[in-house]
């Protein structure tokens, strides 16, 4: 990529980890942090060496990503609708005259708020909802103003549903726990984890400062579809499908959240201005590769 070598991923979690195990066998070196311990050792069996860091406080270890691609990561902090840990990062950059070459950042689909269902582009106005979505939303705003003012390059991702091997609501089905009935449900957008590492990787190689890209393999549908049809890929009874009133009651406030929001994700700018093709345009495809061995 270019002639820079060093990679820093902020929250080398699971797609960190992905994303961290691709570079470095494109022959790239690859630093970060993680919060946990385990989070740590994880990323050094695959040879990634990532510093343990906690964004809730002030942060005082030496991070090294001047001339360095910086891949954001990490998700917000639980806490009302601002990113404190965003925060904490940057200003340890600034005090510690830290400033990467370039920073793609992983947003959510969520900025958008509800669009009762209808297809939007990058140019949607912004109306989230969620506290979620809202901290992701000031997240984005305290990089744009960071990289503004230090004239760095920003690309930003707002990513749909992640989805792939590892990473399947199996524990949920198990449980037997319902679902809105697909009359009722609304559209849901979704990536397949490993497209979205090459995602990850063609916006920084190609997306121009300033870019915003929705990624999701841009095939969507509903909750109750894609419950359903992981179900049937794994032999576990089909979740039975309630109506959304009889959620307000049955399912968690959490879920039923995104039971309030639909869109559809048009991902043309993504697939055209980064060149990519999806390895799992669509989520049969995906799920062949989440069910291609036992564990799903």
């Amino acid at each position: 990529m270019a002639n820079i070598d060093m990679n820093y991923i902020a929250g080398c979690g699971d797609i960190g980890r992905r994303l961290g195990k691709v570079l470095i066998e494109q022959g790239h070196q690859v630093d970060g942090f993680v919060h946990t311990e385990t989070s740590q050792n994880l990323a050094a069996e695959l040879g990634i060496q990532v510093q343990q860091i906690e964004l809730a406080a002030q942060i005082h270890e030496k991070i090294q990503v001047s001339n360095a691609y910086l891949y954001y990561l990490a998700p917000p902090l639980a806490s009302d609708r601002h990113d404190l840990g965003m925060q904490h990062f940057l200003k340890a950059l600034t005090d510690q005259n830290q400033f990467p070459a370039k920073i793609v950042y992983i947003s959510t689909t969520g900025v958008y708020g509800d669009c009762q269902g209808r297809w939007i582009t990058e140019d949607e106005p912004l109306k989230p909802v969620a506290e979620r979505s809202l901290r992701r939303l000031d997240a984005e705003q305290q990089l744009q103003s960071f990289t503004q003012r230090h004239e760095l390059p920003l690309v930003i991702l707002r990513v749909a549903g992640i989805y792939g091997p590892g990473k399947l609501p199996l524990a949920r089905l198990k449980k037997r726990l319902p679902v809105i009935r697909a009359d009722e449900s609304p559209y849901t957008n979704r990536i397949h984890a490993d497209d979205l590492v090459s995602v990850c990787i063609a916006a920084m190689e190609k997306g121009r400062n300033g870019e915003i890209f929705n990624v999701s393999d841009g095939q969507p549908g509903t909750m109750a579809d894609y419950f359903s049809q992981i179900a049937r890929r794994a032999g576990l009874p089909e979740p039975e499908q309630i109506s959304l009133a009889e959620g307000e009651s049955q399912l968690s406030e959490g879920m039923m959240s995104y039971m309030r929001e639909s869109r559809r994700l048009d991902n043309s700018k993504m697939l055209n201005d980064l060149g990519l093709t999806l390895r799992y345009p669509d989520l049969q495809s995906g799920l062949d590769s989440c069910f291609a061995d036992s564990t799903g």
